[in-house]
């Protein structure tokens, strides 16, 4: 396995909104009980029953997108945590997913892959288009997931989706970067990125049915979305008649 650290592929602006995000990302979390420390509560119990109501509130869970209506707490957690009543909108929670993580290796790693290659697409796209294509992969990645899985009660969190089409961006609109990676943890590699993306594909294929609990389908729907726009953006204009077209629908 390897951990980017540098994407030679060089920009002609400062990648604002990436900064953003990653500040967004863990300004969220570190708001969140899942941050564990700077909690109120008094002991694991009550953390770990916030914690779990806190995602069911503001996951995506495929059952409420793809019925969009809110579910109750399933009956095993309100006996263990006691009832709780949130309002609570589906297409929402496919946004707010997106800026939680379960913790911080989960964000950090997110994080880590989000600065090296989520530059070049910023620079590439431009801010502001840069900011909707992130949003438009995190939901393909979201609702792909909750169309793979529409009656499960398992809720999704965590900017991997939008993340794996950052990716693929990458990948598609700069396939002869090269980017400098950690191999095996410690063994500095300067690697092609078509290497080092392509494995992270691969490894989310060989995962699917796999018994833990990450949603690899998510991340590969997100990662598909990021190619696809990433092509069209290797085309002048693409991105923007493609958007006309779709007005005029």
């Amino acid at each position: 396995m390897a951990i980017p650290l540098y994407d030679n592929q060089p920009t002609r602006r400062v990648p604002l909104v990436t900064y953003a995000l990653i500040a967004a990302n863990f300004v969220v979390f570190l708001l969140t009980p899942m941050a564990v420390f700077g909690n109120d509560h008094a002991d694991a119990r009550s953390l770990v029953c916030a914690q779990t109501v806190f995602v069911h509130e503001f996951g995506a869970i495929p059952r409420e997108l793809t019925s969009d209506e809110a579910i109750p707490l399933p009956a095993e957690i309100t006996a263990e945590c006691g009832a709780a009543s949130y309002g609570k909108i589906p297409l929402l929670s496919a946004f707010t997913s997106m800026f939680l993580h379960s913790g911080w290796l989960h964000l950090l790693g997110n994080m880590i892959y989000l600065f090296v290659f989520g530059q070049a697409t910023e620079d590439r796209l431009g801010r502001f288009r840069f900011l909707l294509f992130y949003l438009v992969c995190g939901l393909a990645a979201v609702y792909g997931f909750a169309i793979t899985s529409p009656g499960s009660e398992t809720p999704l969190i965590g900017a991997s989706g939008a993340v794996a089409g950052v990716l693929g961006s990458h990948l598609a609109i700069h396939p002869r970067s090269r980017t400098i990676a950690l191999v095996s943890g410690f063994l500095p590699f300067r690697l092609p990125a078509w290497v080092l993306l392509g494995q992270f594909f691969v490894i989310q294929w060989l995962s699917l049915g796999a018994a833990d609990d990450v949603a690899y389908v998510a991340h590969i729907y997100g990662f598909a979305a990021g190619a696809l726009l990433g092509l069209l953006a290797r085309r002048p204009g693409a991105l923007a008649r493609a958007a006309a077209l779709a007005s005029r629908r």
